[in-house]
């Protein structure tokens, strides 16, 4: 059959999972499925042509509309298995560059994606954590046992100091998780003041002696981690009161900022805990509420998760329908914060999600080492338009984790280091941050596996504050392209650019022999036909487009 896109699969082309499959997804119709108001996008599609027609348009910004919180951002980095020693902090014999033992090419990797917060020190361990091990003299620091991560020995030489440096290094605002599972009030209003007070106490001079006189300013501070979990296996009730008890001793100082406070909110699909939190816990005592989400393959976390690599059509499938659940999950707690808080003055901030697979074969499984393919940053390019779509009340989000971790940013084999997929969607995304929301409404094509379908389509887009707007375009259906035909009332516009993340299999990734596998390209898929915008989106892809108004049209 004859196609009119030159991404779209034809008859003997190989299939992304198989070197012998015809692809026949791409030739099946779809039926035009009505979706809720994710972009300000209306759609009409041909579902008789293999690459589907999409007529696209993109509504002005209200007035006064939200932006995108450059918080959402955001990642964490936990001690657990290689994220910090060995990932951030690293031996001083490594031959790699280091200031101290912080490995700069990490740091000017995640610098220039535009880390706008890193979580810190979990997670799980945050609550078996008490700070004072972590300060002072290396040397004199006691050694501890990390009983939640492979009972790893913990040495302490990556403490409050270290962490602190690293975030001024990243340019990122550090967000503490408080030790509310096995500390004490005492003890996180002793951080809190040896941190931020500047007057003449024994904290303030123990600060000083450790270096550093003047306060460090920190505003973000989670009170406990997954307190319904590893943190205490709460009832919502019980938490909400003792949340309340560790806030009223959260105090501010003079001369620096006042402290975000941020409740540790809901598993997943967890209604119930959100109410309880909003309904008991007053609107002055909290700046944030979290959310944890992750997207699992199989969707069980009992047996197997799935693997990160080597895996089908049918598994990819399965992934991409799980990741999309965060958008009603998102919805749904927004709606309840909404009942109590109708200013939407409490941010909801999903600050652990990503996708969870079985480690790789012969790794510690306590370390929650995983591979990153093409379908990692499928899942991440999905979850950042969620999040961007939904900028009113989620304004913060932390994948989980940075380096060597789960969906990592970044993974490292002692002196070699690569980037994976979801680090270039992070690139392609920065141009989001802080940026005027576009709302956008679209009805998406189908990918159907079975009598399963799921939008092929989603999207978001903002306007920056040099008046540029960017369209971010993720294409789920790996058989399939699609073809959008896009007006644009109210934006000045005569030039696009674009950038393409794509790889001839979902299941492809980098190894430290191939770091370039799955990487970033410039995209000529998209150009100006009269006032409209015609793109052809490749299958199993994510793009960003920039369209700016110059004073040379180009066509």
């Amino acid at each position: 059959m004859a196609v009119t896109s030159p991404y779209a699969l034809t008859a003997g082309t190989p299939s992304p999972f198989s070197e012998r499959g015809p692809g026949g997804e791409a030739t099946r119709p779809r039926r035009l499925r009505q979706l809720g108001s994710t972009i300000g996008l209306v759609v009409l599609v041909a579902t008789s042509l293999p690459a589907q027609t999409v007529q696209l348009t993109v509504q002005p910004a209200p007035v006064a509309g939200p932006v995108i919180s450059k918080h959402i951002y955001g990642h964490f980095a936990e001690h657990l298995g290689r994220c910090v020693y060995d990932g951030f902090w690293v031996d001083p014999a490594l031959n790699v560059p280091k200031q101290g033992r912080i490995r700069m090419d990490i740091v000017e990797a995640l610098r220039k994606i535009k880390v706008a917060n890193l979580r810190w020190p979990g997670g799980c361990f945050a609550d078996a954590y008490h700070w004072r091990d972590g300060v002072g003299p290396a040397a004199q620091r006691p050694r501890t046992i990390n009983t939640w991560w492979g009972n790893a020995v913990e040495d302490n030489s990556f403490g409050t100091h270290e962490f602190l440096e690293l975030c001024q290094l990243l340019g990122a605002e550090p967000y503490l998780a408080a030790n509310v599972g096995s500390g004490t009030v005492q003890e996180m209003a002793n951080w809190m003041e040896y941190l931020n007070s500047n007057a003449d106490t024994p904290l303030t001079q123990q600060r000083r002696q450790n270096g550093h006189p003047a306060p460090y300013g920190v505003t973000m501070w989670g009170i406990g981690n997954e307190s319904w979990g590893c943190g205490g296996n709460m009832t919502p009730d019980y938490y909400a009161d003792v949340y309340k008890r560790y806030a009223t001793f959260a105090h501010n100082y003079p001369g620096s900022p006042p402290l975000k406070r941020i409740v540790s909110g809901a598993n997943g699909d967890d209604p119930n805990w959100t109410e309880t939190c909003m309904k008991k816990i007053p609107l002055n005592m909290m700046w944030g509420l979290t959310l944890h989400q992750y997207t699992l393959p199989t969707g069980s976390w009992s047996g197997s998760k799935g693997p990160a690599t080597g895996f089908g059509e049918a598994e990819y499938f399965n992934t991409m329908r799980n990741c999309l659940r965060m958008e009603p999950i998102v919805a749904k707690h927004a709606a309840i914060m909404d009942k109590y808080d109708p200013k939407k003055q409490v941010a909801l901030l999903v600050d652990e999600w990503g996708v969870w697979t079985d480690v790789e074969p012969g790794t510690n499984p306590g370390f929650l080492y995983q591979q990153n393919s093409l379908r990692d940053a499928l899942v991440a390019g999905t979850t950042l338009n969620i999040f961007n779509n939904h900028c009113d009340r989620v304004r913060g989000a932390n994948l989980a984790q940075a380096v060597n971790v789960l969906q990592a940013l970044i993974l490292t084999d002692k002196e070699r280091m690569l980037l994976t997929p979801t680090y270039h969607v992070f690139d392609l995304y920065q141009v989001h941050q802080d940026a005027q929301w576009l709302p956008l409404q679209f009805s998406s094509p189908e990918y159907a596996m079975g009598s399963e379908k799921i939008p092929a389509l989603n999207a978001s887009a903002s306007r920056d504050k040099a008046g540029a707007v960017h369209i971010s375009l993720v294409n789920l259906n790996p058989n399939q392209p699609l073809t959008l035909e896009t007006t644009l009332p109210g934006v000045k516009w005569n030039a696009v650019t674009g950038r393409i993340l794509t790889s001839a299999k979902v299941s492809d990734y980098n190894t430290f022999d191939r770091p370039d596998n799955v990487k970033l390209a410039s995209f000529r898929g998209a150009k100006k036909r009269g006032e409209q915008l015609v793109v052809t989106l490749p299958p199993k892809s994510v793009v960003v487009l920039e369209l700016t108004s110059t004073s040379k049209t180009s066509s």
